[in-house]
């Protein structure tokens, strides 16, 4: 069943725990991240990138996922991550996106609250969620990208300009880290707890080891993005099956053994969040 990041954040609050949200690019992964969840009885998010946008168009992938999400015994979300431009922003509500991220976290502070303003405005017209990052999650193959701690007071002030339901902060956690040594500051996410008053998310949780990410939901995170382990999973298997019988050419049967090994991989975070 469908649902909004901010109803979903609610109830996981109430348990105590964060909501497990993933990058995904088709059908195969999505399906297994569901196949997961229910078997979890979890709720979950999916999330739309830059690269799977600009591979398949927001729409169209989102049509995908909102027709998984309909038919899930279990609340999903459709998640638009990292738009840089309130026109995606515009174009994923249309299609039907439960939940948003507009990321102007490279622009000043009050350039990033005034399009944060914007496409908290447009979503929650249509009745979907809104999330927004201040400071800024630094990127593994983007030295270019200003990473950026976020400061407590500065995300106070951000979320009382903008009303987002979601904050994303910036701990020591990394994009596309292919191993888990993320080096996670613990009392600032608490000290942003104590200072916001509104539901943080952890990007680049990839990075994190495992025994660390039930301590993040602990200072106070609420939302916990993967994407690199599940992209990792399922290119390893397929790579393993191809050096395997090198006469190996239908996709469809390669997918299938992908499938299962992502669906572990999303358990095993979904278990732990």
């Amino acid at each position: 069943m469908l649902e909004t990041m901010k109803n979903m954040i609610r109830r996981a609050d109430g348990e105590g725990r964060a909501v497990a949200a993933f990058n995904v690019f088709g059908y195969e992964d999505a399906k297994a991240v569901i196949n997961a969840a229910e078997r979890l009885g979890r709720p979950v998010i999916l999330m739309v990138n830059k690269p799977a946008a600009a591979h398949m168009g927001i729409t169209l992938i989102g049509r995908l996922l909102l027709q998984l999400a309909d038919e899930a015994y279990v609340p999903v979300g459709v998640h638009l991550d990292h738009a840089s431009e309130i026109e995606a922003v515009k174009e994923a509500v249309d299609a039907g996106y439960s939940s948003v991220m507009l990321d102007a976290s490279q622009y000043e502070f009050e350039e990033n609250v005034r399009k944060t303003q914007m496409a908290a405005d447009l979503a929650h017209k249509a009745g979907a969620s809104v999330e927004a990052e201040i400071g800024a999650v630094g990127y593994s193959d983007m030295e270019q990208y200003a990473a950026r701690y976020t400061e407590p007071e500065e995300a106070r002030r951000f979320y009382f300009q903008t009303g987002v339901d979601a904050l994303a902060v910036a701990v020591g956690t990394v994009h596309r880290m292919k191993q888990q040594t993320a080096c996670l500051q613990f009392e600032r996410l608490q000290a942003i707890h104590e200072a916001v008053p509104v539901p943080l998310v952890i990007h680049g949780a990839s990075g994190v080891k495992d025994e660390e990410l039930k301590k993040l939901v602990e200072c106070g995170a609420r939302k916990i993005n993967l994407g690199t382990t599940l992209r990792l999973a399922f290119g390893k298997e397929l790579r393993r099956q191809m050096e395997e019988d090198k006469e190996a050419f239908d996709r469809i049967q390669l997918f299938q053994s992908c499938m299962k090994v992502v669906e572990e991989k999303a358990a095993e975070k979904l278990a732990l969040i």
